[in-house]
Order: C-alpha cells, then structure tokens, then sequence
C-alpha cells in the first residue's frame, strides 16, 4: 500500500485535538498513525475523508481485522475515525458521519496480572553494581513501583518535579493534567544515589543534543532524554535477570502498585487520584484483581476449597 501524506481534513483534526482539546503529544501522534492507516487504505478506494462511505469504514475494519492486528488496536483505530469524521461534520465539511452507524469492536475485558510482592522484590534486586547505568536503572524501578506512574510520565520526568526532601513527584498524565503523588523512603535512596555524583552526572553530555534533554532525570548513555523503547528494555532485562517468566512492561509496575496498594487497605478514591485515572471505573479494574488473587489463594490453601 503506498505511502500517502495526511490530508489537509486530518492535520487540521489533529491541531484541533491538540489546541481546543489539549490532548498529549503522545496522544495526538497515535491518532496521526491510525488515521495515516485510514488514509492509505481509502487511497486504494479512490475515497477520501470527505467522500469515504459507510461501507468504506466498514471495509477498512474488515482489512485490519484480516491482517491479524490486535482486537484493541482495530478498536483504537474505529475510535480515532469516528472521532476524525465528528470533527469534519462539526466543521460542516461533511454531512454526515460516515463511522457513526458502524458496529464497534469488541475488545475482551483483560484483567492485568501484577506481579506478586516477591517477584516485586526479586525484580527490583535485579539490577546491582555502582556503574551510572545501574544506578539509572535502579531509580527508574524503584520509581515506576512507587508510584504507579506510566511509562511515559517517568520518561518526561524533570529534575524540578522531583522533590526528594518531601518524597513527592509531579506527574503529568494524559491531556497534560498535573498531579502530586508521594513516594517511600526506599525509592528516595535509591534516586539520591542516582542523582548523586558518580550518577545521572556521569551521562551528561558534553553538548546537550536537546535543550529539554537537560533538565531530564532519567538519561540514556547517550545524554538524550531517556525514551520509552529504553525503558521497556530496562524492566525487561531486570525480569529476565530476576527469573520472572511472564512477559514484563512498564505498565506491570503500575499494576502491581495499584493492586499491592489496594490489598494493602488503601481507599479506591486515593488510588485513583494517585494514578491519575479520570473515572473510578478504570481504577475499579485492580479490586477485581485483589479479588481473583484472594480466590487463588483461597482455591489453593484451603482444604475444602476442592470438596
């Protein structure tokens, strides 16, 4: 399928996303790779995003779903063309909602597996020795678990946000909203190690590629702002150096924070604010997890859990 540029119709939705919705950067550049997927595929239609038909968006489900993609991702792309073609209608350059009418994908409710308190130790052990790198590596974990931060939030992380004499960060979550969330003691240590001579010192550059790149916390040893790519290869490597089995990411450590934090007797409200999610149904997700892994156990230990 050939390579098209979007439309003038999809940088001006993604402006709008950007300017009146203040939606993340992150947010905006996955909508432009989805829609560049509609786009290309209406090419092969001889359709646009002003002429495109019903049977149209149908056909491009239909497509997504014969190459195999994830049911999220297809169900990702609907949403951001149903999104794109309200716009166009709001902005009368359409009629009508071509993607209004078409049945949406279902996506199964997964149920995220945290990892358990020993593995949560095992994982953050992992990663020993004074080299700048470990220390780097070390904070980063340590952080992600403390916190229940995304990914992204840690990569876009500034030395400003950080306050290590009250043990609290300042985050900001998807549409750039802010909020403070604290922090123990253990990972205070091992960021002060970090942020400590011998440290993120070492990695800094002897010319800033980026002018943001400076007041990064985590860099990479290149002296760039660390990105997500490096990061999932650091919780990667510290699983696989710990013996865990189960495939690991950033967002595990989110899980496992959130559900530990529950378990533990922490108000579903807090945990919410903590982790910056706009409905409490979202954060709702990790009672259930508290919950299956009680039955678990339950199943497991009980001697007429079986009979």
């Amino acid at each position: 399928m050939p390579a098209i540029e979007t439309s003038p119709e999809v940088e001006s939705f993604l402006l709008w996303l950007t300017v009146e919705r203040g939606r993340a950067s992150n947010t905006v550049t996955s909508y432009r790779r989805d829609l560049v997927r509609y786009e290309e595929f209406l090419s092969t239609k001889k359709a646009t995003v002003l002429t495109a038909s019903e049977d149209d968006v149908e056909s491009f489900v239909r497509h997504l779903q014969s190459q195999g993609e994830a049911v999220a991702s297809t169900a990702r792309r609907l949403a951001a063309v149903r999104m794109l073609h309200a716009h166009l209608v709001s902005e009368d350059k359409r009629d009508t909602n071509p993607a209004a009418r078409v049945e949406g994908v279902r996506v199964p409710t997964g149920v995220p597996k945290p990892l358990s308190l020993d593995e949560v130790e095992s994982l953050l052990s992992a990663v020993t020795g004074e080299e700048s790198v470990n220390l780097r590596d070390r904070a980063l974990l340590e952080f992600l678990y403390a916190t229940g931060a995304r990914i992204s939030e840690a990569c876009d992380l500034n030395l400003s946000d950080l306050d290590l004499s009250s043990r609290v960060v300042r985050l900001f979550g998807k549409g750039s909203k802010e909020r403070v969330v604290p922090f123990g003691r253990t990972a205070e240590s091992h960021l002060r190690d970090y942020l400590a001579s011998g440290g993120r010192d070492m990695l800094v550059p002897d010319t800033w590629a980026k002018s943001s790149d400076r007041d990064a916390v985590f860099l990479t040893n290149r002296g760039r702002r660390l990105n997500r790519q490096k990061a999932w290869s650091v919780v990667r490597d510290a699983g696989l150096a710990a013996g865990i089995h189960q495939e690991l990411s950033p967002h595990v450590l989110r899980h496992s924070c959130a559900t530990h934090m529950l378990e533990h007797g922490a108000d579903l409200r807090i945990v919410q604010e903590m982790l910056g999610h706009a409905t409490i149904s979202t954060t709702q997700i990790y009672t259930k997890v508290s919950q299956e892994r009680l039955m678990s156990v339950y199943r497991d230990a009980h001697p007429r859990a079986k009979g």
